[in-house]
């Protein structure tokens, strides 16, 4: 099952959980964030966390979800947190998200907001494959048996450590200089239908 922890150097399990959610036109928010389930031995609400607190959460088919359920993610992506009944609840460390979406010509598609496409660090477009890597694709094993026998490159602690050193990179004025007037210019630009965004 992919729904298994990362594994330390040595294959010794971390904290670190892989979750696939797969999108589809009658999910709701609270069916990615989670929700609170009342205790009738307490007397109280307890929260019961959904997919999205994991370390690494694959959005399968993002777009054939509505708007509404697309904006769960907005707060997670942007601030590794979500809230729920005013209660804010932290993600895991590390936390991201891979999205795969359907051509916006397919039927049962919703549109991308702005907002969040801006929070994704890249965006690749796959299209179909070569008639080589199709003719792979057609006979080798069950993709299933291919992944259990993957094995871990990194900890999700050395993930952390590596966001950390990041954080600590110089970043010289010219160079800051630089990314705003390519900022400027998208906004300006007649070939382009919106400008980027400060968060991009």
């Amino acid at each position: 099952s992919l729904d298994a922890m990362f594994l330390e150097d040595g294959g010794t399990p971390c904290a670190g959980l892989f979750r696939r959610i797969q999108f589809t036109s009658d999910m709701l928010p609270s069916d990615i964030i989670g929700v609170s389930v009342w205790n009738q031995k307490t007397g109280e609400f307890k929260f019961s966390p959904g997919p999205l607190f994991s370390e690494l959460v694959l959005a399968d088919e993002i777009n054939r979800t509505t708007p509404r359920t697309q904006s769960a993610l907005l707060e997670a992506m942007s601030e590794g947190k979500v809230s729920v009944d005013n209660v804010t609840h932290d993600l895991p460390s590390p936390f991201h998200v891979i999205a795969t979406q359907n051509p916006m010509n397919q039927v049962g598609t919703f549109p991308l907001p702005e907002s969040q496409l801006d929070r994704f660090m890249m965006r690749i477009g796959i299209g179909y494959p070569d008639s080589l890597a199709e003719k792979q694709l057609l006979t080798r094993p069950d993709t299933r048996i291919i992944l259990s026998g993957l094995a871990s490159l990194m900890s999700a602690d050395k993930v952390i450590e590596l966001q950390v050193a990041a954080a600590s990179v110089h970043t010289s004025v010219a160079l800051v200089d630089y990314a705003q007037a390519l900022l400027a210019a998208s906004r300006r630009s007649p070939w382009l239908l919106q400008g980027l965004s400060p968060r991009a």
